[in-house]
């Protein structure tokens, strides 16, 4: 059996360990853009701020690739999959044949438009090598802008500030992590953020950049001008399908995949970022872009592949993050679309930055938002990750005290 992985990030080696236990013969071949070995992606935004060095990033040992005898291609795109001839292509002509195939190439961040994107000093945070180009520029830069109120965008924004870096941070919706979080706990964030120095601009977007080779200053929607010498783009990320054949292989806003991790063409699986799978909370196809479910994922996916049925029943989207002297977990549906089928109870205390919010559907807890207090985090996920009908009357789940 030949096993082919595209992609070498945590769901691409999760299924390649799960492929050698149950199949100590088989060929494994890993194709990956990346020169590098795996690294925990979620830490390189800790890279930027200087509390984690680059030596501590990787997940594996260097002879992960030799004790698992997989023939590895770092360095590569796939650019084209046949599936009548089960091979794939890569950028430099080079054609590799498949039994099995997984796609775990993840995300890429999205771009954006304007004049000026070609000056030196405009970056994305999504890789090792993103991060290393921006600690190069450190010591010559003062000022910074960060586009986006993600993740990424924070992350970003308290690395710089970390550095010394007098940061503004323009985002288009009204508050940060608006995918994340609600109206409220968003400003009791964006209040965190402005209360340590960072400068935020709500509802509005970078238009144009402007310098000689190097940038100095953007221009954004609303008029004004922001002087910088780095700019860090973190708008988001799309399904890195490109390479994809869509007219074969059933794809929406990443590829399609059943219970089992595989695609409508039988010997084709996917998983990690790249793959929308079921959203418990929303009882739907969704992508939920963490760490832990890639993981998961991959496992399961290496287990198939190696001819072991394993059913994925699903996952919970969820975050957590300490913003200076906040900490805000969230996950789930916190924004239902129709409230009139939801039951939202919230419990807020400005005064001591507490706030809790939950979402019901019928008996089932769907959403959760705590600021501060969020001890009995873990809790409420498992909750809804199980689908555990709700017996005690709603609001006991707001208190502190709330235990299973």
């Amino acid at each position: 059996m030949h096993y082919l992985i595209i992609g070498n990030g945590i769901a691409g080696v999760s299924a390649a360990e799960s492929i050698r236990v149950l199949d100590p013969e088989g060929n494994i071949t890993m194709i990956a853009d990346e020169t590098s070995g795996p690294y925990c992606r979620p830490m390189i935004s800790l890279v930027l701020e200087g509390s984690v060095h680059h030596d501590e990033l990787p997940i594996r040992s260097e002879s992960f690739y030799d004790d698992l005898k997989i023939k590895s291609y770092l360095g590569q795109r796939v650019t084209d999959i046949d599936i009548d001839d089960k091979s794939v292509s890569t950028q430099d002509g080079r054609t590799f044949h498949f039994d099995k195939l997984l796609i775990a190439t993840g995300a890429d961040p999205k771009p954006i438009d304007g004049k000026g994107l070609d000056l030196k000093n405009i970056f994305f945070m999504r890789t090792q090598a993103h991060v290393q180009q921006m600690l190069e520029i450190l010591p010559h830069s003062k000022r910074a802008l960060v586009l986006g109120g993600g993740l990424v965008g924070f992350k970003a924004s308290y690395g710089l500030l970390r550095r010394g870096l007098d940061v503004t941070m323009a985002i288009s919706s009204g508050y940060p992590l608006s995918m994340q979080v609600d109206t409220e706990a968003g400003n009791m964030i964006l209040d965190e953020l402005v209360d340590h120095g960072l400068k935020v601009k709500v509802g509005v977007d970078a238009v144009s950049f402007e310098g000689q080779e190097k940038l100095v200053r953007a221009h954004l929607s609303d008029g004004t001008e922001v002087p910088c010498d780095m700019v860090v783009i973190g708008k988001g990320v799309t399904p890195s399908i490109s390479f994809v054949p869509n007219n074969i292989i059933k794809v929406d806003v990443g590829i399609l995949v059943n219970q089992f991790m595989e695609t409508n063409v039988s010997g084709v699986f996917a998983a990690g970022d790249v793959a929308e799978t079921f959203d418990v909370a929303r009882q739907s196809r969704w992508i939920n872009a963490i760490w832990p479910e890639a993981v998961f994922q991959g496992r399961i996916a290496g287990m198939n592949m190696a001819g072991r049925p394993v059913s994925y029943g699903g996952s919970v989207g969820r975050n957590i993050i300490r913003i200076f002297d906040v900490d805000v977990m969230a996950g789930g549906l916190i924004n239902p679309p129709d409230a009139s089928e939801y039951k939202t109870i919230c419990f807020s205390n400005p005064s001591t930055k507490i706030y809790r919010k939950l979402v019901f559907h019928e008996n089932l807890l769907v959403g959760v938002i705590v600021v501060n207090e969020i001890e009995q985090g873990g809790v409420l996920i498992s909750l809804m990750q199980n689908q555990t009908p709700i017996r005690i009357p709603k609001e006991a789940m707001l208190e502190p005290s709330f235990n299973y």
